[in-house]
């Protein structure tokens, strides 16, 4: 068994895909489980019990629902643009998967560590509008087509702000390197950034969260979707398998965004007591942990906050959110500059 694992890691292809492969392991039953668990989330905030049948509390339901979903038959609207109506969801899921790839999951693993690591999740995770416009046009539904054309006006501008704020961390630590910035902010919880250069990084993750809702279709910013006015958006059209892989990138990108605040704003993979309870496998608990975190915050804004309007959204974007990331960039920036 032994000389069997030095075979492997010495073949230097099958540890690329190995590594490639590893965060999958974890996206996979994130998603059913975080399906599972805004269903009680929000069943519990509305005095009701939410999913009690399938397995206990209703465990199962979502492993049941995938089941079903993997059996339905695939359909292809006869009016849709066949290859680019079955290519969407690949490219949905490409962008959002391949953000992985430069995530510090600790200290010990990270898909690929790159200096330029959070300069490339930024541009990756943009692939995710070129899915959606093509979902939205191959279907050739007007609903489709409504959806997508919002999903990429949302997340365009969008991405302005979340660069914005995230580029303030960079010009205190001085490296675009995700494990550096994680390193930077060790030591007990009061040297992660979120807590530093107050309130200026605090505003920066304020606004990287308002943002990062946007991004991910999320409420009070899911009018892709809006199942009032376009059926489903983008995936009116989509069943079966298509739809489960669009769904299961919407939950690995709400993991992304979640982790990349934890990363930059709350230690990433550091314990919050210092050298206490630290180490690979600790380091791997609290970034999940604080990932989750921001996941619970996302599900409770759902079932909160009622849905904005189109011109709404964008004043957010373009009147409030941008101009308070460009205040707080230079603000960082003369700090910067006066310690320096």
């Amino acid at each position: 068994m032994k000389e069997f694992l030095v075979d492997i890691l010495s073949n230097e292809a099958l540890v690329y895909t190995l590594m490639a492969v590893l965060p999958l392991l974890w996206v996979i039953p994130f998603a059913l489980f975080a399906v599972w668990w805004e269903r009680k989330i929000s069943a519990h905030m509305q005095d009701r019990l939410g999913p009690m049948r399938t397995g206990w509390h209703g465990w199962s339901q979502t492993i049941a629902d995938i089941l079903k979903l993997i059996q339905k038959e695939d359909i292809i609207p006869s009016a849709a643009d066949r290859k680019l109506f079955i290519l969407a969801p690949y490219v949905v899921f490409i962008g959002s998967y391949a953000a992985y790839a430069a995530i510090p999951f600790s200290a010990a693993y990270i898909g690929s560590e790159i200096n330029l690591g959070l300069f490339y999740v930024i541009a990756i995770s943009s692939l995710v509008v070129v899915g959606l416009l093509m979902a939205g046009w191959a279907s050739n539904n007007k609903w489709s087509l409504f959806g997508a054309m919002r999903s990429a006006a949302q997340i365009v501008s969008y991405e302005i702000p979340i660069a914005l704020s995230l580029l303030a961390v960079v010009m205190v630590v001085g490296t675009f390197d995700l494990q550096e910035i994680n390193r930077a902010q060790a030591g007990w919880f009061w040297n992660w950034f979120a807590f530093q250069k107050f309130p200026l990084l605090f505003i920066a993750l304020v606004i990287y969260f308002v943002a990062s809702l946007a991004e991910t279709n999320r409420t009070p910013f899911d009018i892709p979707e809006a199942e009032s006015e376009l059926v489903g958006g983008y995936h009116t059209e989509y069943g079966g398998m298509r739809f489960a892989l669009l769904f299961l990138s919407e939950y690995a990108n709400m993991f992304a965004v979640s982790a990349i605040a934890s990363a930059l704003f709350f230690g990433g993979w550091n314990s919050p007591f210092g050298d206490f309870l630290s180490g690979p496998w600790w380091g791997l608990f609290w970034f999940l942990s604080k990932g989750m975190a921001f996941i619970f915050l996302q599900m409770w804004l759902r079932w909160t906050l009622p849905r904005l309007r189109v011109d709404q959204l964008m004043y957010v974007s373009w009147k409030v959110l941008i101009p308070f990331a460009f205040v707080v960039m230079i603000g960082v920036g003369f700090w910067v500059l006066a310690v320096r």
